[in-house]
């Protein structure tokens, strides 16, 4: 099995000891403010050298079969410590796992225009600087990048770096970044370093604002609790919709020629849900057929959206959606499983829950979702 989603539980220095001199104090740490993580579970472990105690690891490594089910946040095995994480591996027994941030990427990943860029592309480095270290001495872990597009030149230098140390996959927020689609000409030269390097891009929850437009809450009622209690987390209408703005990504990314340009690019939508991936590709397939007799561009893709999507992109379910209906309603090529070790929302029997929904679907359907759709985003990580 190779897993699609995974995260390190960032400790508040993740990004401050990897930055550079000139943007250090002006990085802030890692905050876990909107989290179920309390300020007093990482005071501990900060006063205790950036480690869980022997004790709790090996507590953890006692669940066994049972870690995933009951290794979560930041007191799983492996949240924030490499060693540990390879431990957690060999008893997950995943074969690769792509391996994301989870609470570091605010300042590259923020929306504001007037964010200073040399903080912005300051903060980028020191993430991946951090990521490779803490990928870097088990093979088994894909290191994620990132580089916001807000500035075309600094995200080709940041790109640069990210695939000089090591990163197998680079994670693009999916907004309107410096008010251009990502289909933009400018950007034209990052899709085909992309390409030709063979490393896929990425989208994933956080890359865009989590919540709606506080207007769309407004009912003259008290608002919802999201779902850990509060108010700054994922709310049920926030959910409703959150398939929007990756959709508007991918879609835009089609009918700018930015997959045709580029048959080699490949990429993945990953904690975003894939119940909308059917719609979206029937959409795409309609709307070119029907605006291609107008619109010039359009015009000139030789390869139907449905085409594109199947051969260069995939998408990670939900643990709570039916994959076997998405399957029948797409095919069974697009997916990807996910175990989003060690959060919450990865459920505590991913495997078991997939394996029900995908029924009596053959075992072709089932070496697609859980090794072979993976390998077609990611080639260079299949195992001789």
């Amino acid at each position: 099995m190779y897993d699609a989603d995974s995260h390190i539980m960032e400790l508040p220095n993740f990004l401050i000891d990897y930055a550079d001199a000139d943007v250090r104090d002006q990085i802030r740490p890692v905050s876990y403010s909107a989290s179920l993580v309390t300020d007093e579970e990482v005071d501990i472990i900060v006063a205790q050298g950036g480690k869980h105690s022997a004790e709790h690891v090996e507590a953890q490594i006692a669940f066994g079969d049972g870690l995933i089910a009951k290794s979560k946040e930041i007191q799983a095995l492996g949240a924030f410590d490499r060693d540990d994480r390879t431990t957690a591996l060999d008893i997950l027994g995943f074969a690769k796992q792509l391996v994301f941030a989870t609470h570091s990427v605010v300042t590259p990943f923020h929306p504001s225009a007037n964010l200073d860029p040399r903080l912005r592309y300051g903060a980028t480095r020191a993430h991946n600087r951090a990521m490779s270290d803490f990928c870097a001495n088990d093979d088994r872990m894909m290191g994620v990048g990132v580089v916001p597009l807000d500035d075309a030149d600094l995200a080709m230098e940041e790109l640069l770096f990210a695939l000089e140390s090591g990163m197998e996959a680079i994670w693009v927020p999916h907004h309107p970044s410096g008010g251009r689609s990502p289909g933009h000409v400018d950007l034209s030269p990052f899709w085909e370093t992309l390409a030709e390097s063979g490393t896929p891009f990425v989208l994933h929850v956080g890359g865009a604002p989590l919540q709606l437009d506080p207007r769309w809450a407004n009912t003259g009622r008290p608002p919802a609790r999201d779902w850990m209690g509060g108010g700054e987390n994922v709310r049920s209408k926030d959910m409703a919709v959150l398939h929007q703005g990756p959709e508007t990504f991918l879609s835009m990314m089609v009918m700018d020629g930015v997959l045709e340009k580029f048959p080699k690019l490949r990429g993945a939508s990953v904690e975003l849900g894939a119940g909308w991936v059917p719609s979206m590709i029937e959409r795409l397939d309609w709307v070119v057929k029907s605006w291609s007799k107008v619109d010039p561009y359009l015009a000139q893709l030789e390869r139907r959206p449905s085409e594109m999507i199947g051969q260069q992109i995939a998408f990670t379910p939900y643990v709570f959606e039916d994959i076997g209906s998405l399957i029948d309603h797409s095919n069974e090529d697009l997916y990807l499983f996910s175990s989003d070790y060690p959060h919450v929302e990865g459920g505590r029997d991913p495997i078991g829950r997939f394996e029900r929904s995908l029924g009596d679907r053959s075992e072709q359907s089932r070496d697609k979702f859980y090794a072979e759709n993976f390998l077609r985003i990611f080639p260079e990580a299949r195992i001789a």
